[in-house]
Order: structure tokens, then sequence, then C-alpha cells
């Protein structure tokens, strides 16, 4: 099979093609032939090496890709051969034309959801369910501000929170972008580089602030963030770039909470229930991955690349 190898860590230059043996299933593994694979900035620092948990050398990157089960290792029950499924997770790695993965880490992809679709569910729908569900405990009616919404865990949490009856606004870099969120779902949208953008969240709400903010860039907005919440808000922290300073008065005054998350940390029984929720939405179409750039799995350093620039739109896939 093919499949990108990583032999040290660094630039996106050590992404390097190669052929390797076709892995076999285990009792309880499932063999994937692979039509796409999504590609997550999380991938991009653990590349680089600057992520909490590093994968022993070589290793093959990636945990989402969609595609037809190729064989199955005994005792497994929840698909069969043939079946189209997306991964949320990967024992092998997901760059790759072949990859393997424990039962429980595949789910059925419904018809109408595209390859390419598949491969863009795992860690941005994923995350986007549990920061609103799990983590902030979001309620209808209430009000969510996500940073980043043209972005692709901004898509999901926009799609998932108009779908479960909150009020979205959602913020992107570009006019196109903004385009994209609002026809997402989202209620109100502005444009995050516009000095006045606060003003306007405050003027949205009569004042009262938002109740939830889910915060992709947490170096650069979480201080101002603080400050647009409601009382009994939550700020849930989803990406940060470096260290940030805070006033604990903003978030005393207000009763209010931040929270962190990192998917990996999630336990299987939550894991179990975010994707019967995504899985249900994906089958009645209120989920609706949004593409954004295609590479070939030999262009996957452009990809690191891509994924990392401003003014994202979509989701960025790699097709082997």
């Amino acid at each position: 099979m093919k499949a990108i190898r990583v032999y040290e860590l660094g630039d996106p230059e050590v992404l390097r093609l190669d052929e390797l043996p076709d892995p076999q299933p285990l009792p309880g593994q499932v063999l994937v032939r692979v039509h796409a694979v999504g590609v997550n900035p999380v991938e991009t620092y653990i590349r680089s090496g600057k992520y909490g948990i590093l994968p022993s050398l070589p290793y093959t990157p990636g945990t989402d890709a969609a595609g037809v089960v190729e064989a199955i290792g005994g005792g497994v029950t929840r698909v069969a051969v043939g079946d189209r499924v997306y991964t949320a997770g990967s024992l092998t790695g997901a760059y790759a034309s072949l990859t393997l993965c424990a039962e429980n880490r595949v789910h059925l992809l419904p018809p109408r959801v595209s390859f390419e679709q598949g491969a863009a569910v795992n860690i941005p729908y994923a995350t986007a369910f549990r920061a609103l569900f799990q983590r902030a405990k979001a309620i209808p009616g209430e009000t969510v501000l996500i940073h980043g919404a043209s972005g692709g865990v901004g898509v999901a949490a926009t799609q998932i929170a108009h779908a479960a009856g909150l009020r979205v606004i959602g913020t992107a870099g570009t006019d196109r972008g903004q385009k994209m969120v609002a026809e997402q779902g989202a209620h109100h949208v502005l444009n995050h580089r516009e000095s006045d953008y606060a003003e306007k969240i405050l003027k949205f709400t009569a004042g009262q602030g938002v109740d939830l903010i889910l915060e992709m860039l947490a170096n650069v907005n979480l201080g101002k963030d603080l400050t647009l919440l409601a009382r009994g808000g939550r700020v849930v922290v989803i990406g940060s770039r470096g260290s940030v300073e805070i006033n604990p008065r903003d978030v005393m005054s207000r009763d209010a909470a931040v929270l962190g998350m990192v998917l990996f940390n999630t336990p299987e029984k939550e894991l179990a229930v975010i994707h019967a929720g995504l899985v249900a939405g994906l089958e009645n179409g209120t989920l609706r991955p949004v593409l954004g750039q295609r590479f070939s799995l030999s262009d996957a350093a452009r990809a690191h690349r891509a994924v990392m620039e401003p003014g994202a739109f979509g989701k960025i896939v790699l097709t082997p």
C-alpha cells in the first residue's frame, strides 16, 4: 500500500510517500480501503514535534478517513466487507491507501454523504459536539459565539448548534468565509478582523453578552472573549498557539468558566454518544461537511501548509 511516513520530526517536507506491506486485521480490527483522508491542524503539531504526546518514529499521520471495508478480523460484527465507513481513529495511520482500525473506531457512512465528506467528520464534528454539549452543556435557546466559523471545526459547530436550537454568531475573516458561515445556519455573521466586532456582538445580544464561546485561537482572543460573556457564560478553548494574559475579574464578575478540551481525552462512553449523534445528523442532512482544498496523498506537505494558513474555508482532504 501507499502511505505517508515520517522518519524525523520537522517541517512539512519530512512527509514522505512510501510503499509498505498491506496490513492484515486481527480479531476486533477492520481494514479500510481509503478513498479520502481528512487533514487536521493537530497533525501538523505532531509532525513538527510541538505536541504533548508524540508517536514513535517512523509513523503514518492521521486518524480521519473514509472508504470501504476491505477485510475484517474475527469477532467483528458492527461492519461487514463492502460497507461504506468513516474512521474515528487508526492503528496504522490514515494518510495511506489502506488503514487498520479497531472496530469501535469505524462508523457507517450514510449513502447521501460522499467519501470526501466522510473524511471531514471525525475530528471537526466530534470536537464541536463535545465542546458544545459535553463540556459547555449547551441548551436550546442559548447564544453561542463561534470564532473562526469558516474552518473545519467552526463549520461543524455552526451546523450542530443551529440544529440544536442555539442562536449562532459566527465570525470569519473574509467575505467568502462570511457568506459560507451564513449558509451553514449562523444567525449573525461578523468579520473578526474588524475592530468593532465585539461591540456588534454586545448589540446583537442587547448588551447581555453570549452564553457560550467556542475559541479556536485562545492566545489571540481569550482576553476579549471574557468581556463578551453573559452571567454564567462559558468559554471552551479548542485551540491555542501560545500564552495569553487575562483579567480574572472578567471571569469572577460573570460567574463564568473557562473550559479546556482535547478530543483525545474523551472517554469511550462519551465517544459513543458523540458518534451516535453525528451519524444521525449525517443521515437526516442537518450535518453537511463542507469541502475546501483537495490534494493528492503525495502532496501531503502542501496540505499541511494550507491547513495552517489564515482564512480557512471548509475542510482540506487528501485522496490516495
